[in-house]
């Protein structure tokens, strides 16, 4: 899925129309932001945007949310998504991840074996502006670099470091070969980024065989842990079971071949992250005739992109399964080989492995020096994935030598990150009044998923 239709005109051409569209929105002015703007009210917005959702399980998502400024900002992309919409932006589009923070980036295992650091999350993702992408990410780097102690100083030098390595990457990436950049991968492992490679190199299957299940009569079961996992029905079960083979469709035909030979042992609904929460989510325990090969396979319900009122419409898949897998792969050289899509009772999934050598940052490491190395790396990834999905050469020209938009950036990423913390004491202002309710880890857990709910009219 290309966010750009190819074109005849050479690289300079391509590059000089970046640098007019500074005529239509000035590098410096992409920073400016007023909240006295906003046309909308935080928490009628947030309790709208969960309506189609789950509601027995929001109060977990809400009690998430309410533990940090960055908790919220995780859970609150139908929020932003309003605030990016309302605001100038160029006419140069590619696939963006939609959820650029600093918790999305982590490591994974390719399909060569190799363990390798890049976004990991693509629910939002869609084609639209490419600014969206970085000011997001700008914001996560604020909260994030806050949680972890650093000060304001600290964390606006990480926006700029982020954001002049997005830029610098952007031009190299338009001098390249196109099958130069279509390979393009990072090995470079520094700072926090090598915890995580640790985290990820435990992060077997065996391993997660003997974290996730119990082995009782003969068989391996996943631990109930209630209210974020459970067994659900029989018939909801094999509903999960029967969508597997219109997955298997979605995959080329030497991974079917390697998938036909696992087989489902068992099912639950799980309750994962904070923005996903309240959607359907499954995982499969599978074995290939061995208990030395389990797979664990994730069917995960994907809502439409929290983008998608604010965009016209383009040729996004109409299966959200099949729009996030072409996203991720749109923006990554190399993807989960299991990753697919599949439809239970009318809702559309996204199928992944899940926790295959995969891991996260965490924000306690993300200090001092650290946060500017990951900022860093942070990026480089985010112009990779654009640049593969849209017109590096138009996105260098936009974005020049001159440090303006980074400076832009780094006052967009404090203004944003201020005013998130004030949003954030709006919704813990509705739990203490009783509006939305929060629950606590311990809470009850539902007994099955709720019904489809239809979705909210769109005001």
């Amino acid at each position: 899925m290309s966010a750009h239709q190819p074109s005849r005109k050479t690289r300079e051409e391509r590059r000089q129309f970046g640098r007019s569209l500074r005529n239509q929105i000035a590098r410096i002015s992409q920073g400016d932001w007023n909240p006295k703007q906003r046309k909308f009210d935080v928490v009628p917005l947030l309790i709208d945007s969960n309506r189609p959702r789950i509601s027995r399980l929001l109060p977990i998502k809400y009690e998430h949310m309410a533990a940090s400024p960055f908790g919220f900002f995780r859970g609150a992309v139908p929020l932003m998504a309003a605030d990016l919409a309302a605001m100038p932006c160029t006419t140069l589009r590619t696939q963006i991840c939609g959820d650029a923070h600093v918790q999305n980036l982590g490591a994974f295992e390719a399909s060569d074996g190799r363990l390798i650091f890049d976004i990991n999350d693509f629910d939002e993702t869609i084609v639209g502006p490419w600014e969206w992408d970085v000011k997001r990410m700008s914001a996560s780097l604020v909260l994030a670099g806050r949680e972890a102690g650093n000060s304001d100083k600290e964390c606006k030098l990480a926006v700029l470091a982020c954001v002049e390595r997005y830029r610098q990457c952007m031009r190299r990436f338009s001098e390249m070969a196109v099958i130069e950049l279509a390979r393009y991968q990072i090995f470079r492992v520094v700072g926090p980024v090598k915890s995580v490679l640790r985290q990820a190199e435990r992060a077997t299957p065996l391993h997660n065989l003997q974290n996730l299940t119990v082995f009782a009569n003969g068989k391996h079961r996943f631990r109930d842990q209630k209210p974020t996992q459970f067994h659900i029905p029989h018939a909801v079960a094999s509903a999960v079971i029967a969508s597997l083979r219109s997955y298997a469709r979605t995959l080329s035909p030497e991974r079917a071949f390697f998938f036909s030979q696992y087989f489902p042992e068992d099912v639950v609904f799980r309750v994962v992250g904070t923005g996903s929460v309240g959607t359907h989510d499954y995982v499969l325990l599978m074995f290939a005739g061995a208990v030395s090969d389990p797979l664990f396979l994730q069917v995960k319900e994907e809502p439409p992109s929290s983008y998608a009122p604010y965009l016209p419409p383009r040729r996004n898949p109409a299966h959200q399964g099949e729009r996030v897998t072409e996203g991720q792969r749109a923006m990554q050289m190399q993807s989960d080989i299991f990753l697919g899509w599949t439809s239970v009772d009318g809702r559309d999934y996204v199928v992944r492995q899940l926790r295959d050598h995969k891991a996260c940052v965490e924000t306690d490491t993300l200090q001092g020096d650290g946060l500017v190395q990951y900022a860093c790396m942070a990026g480089e990834l985010l112009a990779k994935g654009h640049a593969r999905s849209g017109d590096p050469c138009a996105l260098s020209g936009y974005l020049g030598t001159a440090d303006r938009f980074d400076t832009a950036m780094a006052r967009f990423g404090i203004t944003y990150a201020n005013q998130t913390v004030k949003d954030w004491e709006a919704l813990r202002r509705a739990i203490r009044q009783g509006k939305i309710k929060a629950a606590k880890p311990e809470a009850a857990a539902p007994s099955q998923p709720a019904k489809k709910s239809k979705p909210a009219k769109k005001k």
